[in-house]
């Protein structure tokens, strides 16, 4: 495939945006080569500017759960549009959205609607601080929860009491109150918890991780922390912007059976605009403003196109209920396609399946953290990367993102993606 515009475009688009994206993964700085330029999309297929077809497993890195362009979300954000974009003022859309979200997900009772996923897990943990007037937070390396100032901390020296930036701007006096421990592994977090004692607000945690490739939860890992949190009257924050209405109706909560004290969404919750938002029981909630001490705001805040989206999107999925089994049953074939055709040729490589979430590492080792993660051969991932799109599939340009399905993927454009596989497989020994 060629791809002339979408270099030219980029090379524009580099003159006048940083690196020419405005999100740094759109960049292909980690498989090399240039961006594509999408055009249009439909179903899931992607459209691109030198003519291309794609069949698209990003998904807009999830949003699109029914597929692009689907048609009752289309509808209903003309029909809205033409009545005003923005209006600052409440509307009975944000109402509906609100109710049918707390319908369809445990344990929560009241929701606020902010414009981002980094903008819900701000707010839940800045309404955690608040709520139990304590100041540290444990997040997991490799969980990623946006590009908030706390969020962005990496392992450093004091990494028992403390971590330190890994992002120029962040400041040392932020990063002493985010302590950061290993995904799958209680013991990093009870180290944590006997040094911080007393501390300690929250733990944030992507429950299925999707930021690292797909990393599942242990078992007694998820639910041990759930005990700690409980025990230690910390408050327990499911980071579901990816997982949240994907996994499945009520999303990880409901697929893990675990109930989080704090849950953020988007993706999926704005049917493909930008939408985030954070949910609790309403104890928690009522700290708030403007009934409680904890500010938060936002202009475009349940933005009436956006609530129509997301509530088109939320009924469809409510409505039908199969919809994510049936993304499940595709996510297996694919995981099954692709394993037989890496082990014919003697690849090796870890899959990871979570419901409709799935990555391939290339790796012998089981991967189940950010460290295991990394050790996968990335020469083999650029590989294999570019193999695929010169075959017209277009992956998550990235080892370390989760692909997500849409379930209008059909198994025709799966089985042409094992194909794809199989004919550059020999190059990946």
């Amino acid at each position: 495939m060629k791809y002339q515009r979408s270099s030219a475009l980029f090379k524009e688009a580099q003159r006048y945006i940083p690196g020419g994206v405005n999100s740094p993964v759109r960049a292909f700085k980690a498989v090399g080569g240039t961006p594509v330029f999408v055009k249009e999309a439909k179903g899931a297929y992607l459209y691109d500017e030198d003519g291309n077809t794609l069949i698209d497993y990003i998904s807009s890195w999830g949003p699109l759960i029914l597929g692009h362009a689907y048609e009752p979300v289309i509808e209903a954000v003309i029909e809205k549009a033409r009545k005003g974009t923005s209006f600052g003022m409440p509307t009975e859309v944000e109402t509906d959205l609100a109710k049918l979200a707390i319908s369809m997900v445990p344990n929560i009772d009241k929701i606020r609607f902010v414009n981002s996923g980094t903008e819900a897990c701000m707010s839940a943990i800045r309404l955690a601080r608040g709520y139990t007037g304590k100041d540290k937070i444990i997040k997991f390396a490799g969980c990623y929860h946006g590009h908030a100032d706390a969020f962005l901390i990496a392992a450093g020296s004091g990494a028992v009491t403390f971590g330190s930036p890994n992002s120029p701007g962040v400041t040392a006096g932020t990063a002493k109150d985010t302590l950061l421990a290993r995904y799958n592994d209680l013991e990093s977090v009870d180290t944590l918890l006997k040094a911080n004692k007393g501390d300690i607000a929250a733990v944030i945690i992507e429950p299925v991780a999707g930021n690292m490739g797909c990393i599942i939860p242990e078992d007694s890992f998820i639910h041990g922390l759930r005990e700690r949190c409980t025990q230690e009257g910390i408050l327990l924050i499911f980071d579901e912007v990816m997982t949240g209405f994907r996994l499945g109706a009520g999303g990880a909560q409901e697929v893990l059976g675990i109930q989080a004290d704090l849950v953020t969404f988007g993706k999926v919750i704005g049917g493909g605009l930008p939408v985030g938002a954070f949910a609790a029981r309403a104890a928690i909630m009522d700290h708030l403003a403007p009934e409680g001490p904890v500010y938060q705001a936002g202009t475009l805040s349940g933005n009436p196109l956006a609530m129509s989206a997301g509530l088109a999107m939320l009924t469809a999925l409510h409505n039908q209920p199969a919809i994510f089994q049936s993304l499940a049953d595709k996510t297996q074939y694919l995981h099954e396609g692709l394993q037989n055709v890496l082990t014919e040729h003697g690849v090796p490589y870890q899959i990871n399946r979570f419901g409709s979430m799935i990555s391939v590492h290339f790796t012998q080792d089981p991967v189940i953290d950010f460290e295991s993660a990394a050790k996968g051969n990335n020469e083999t991932f650029k590989k294999y990367f570019h193999g695929m799109l010169n075959k017209g599939i277009y992956l998550p340009p990235s080892a370390f993102e989760s692909y997500f399905l849409n379930d209008a993927l059909s198994y025709a454009d799966i089985d042409k993606t094992i194909e794809a596989l199989r004919s550059i497989a020999p190059e990946l020994k």
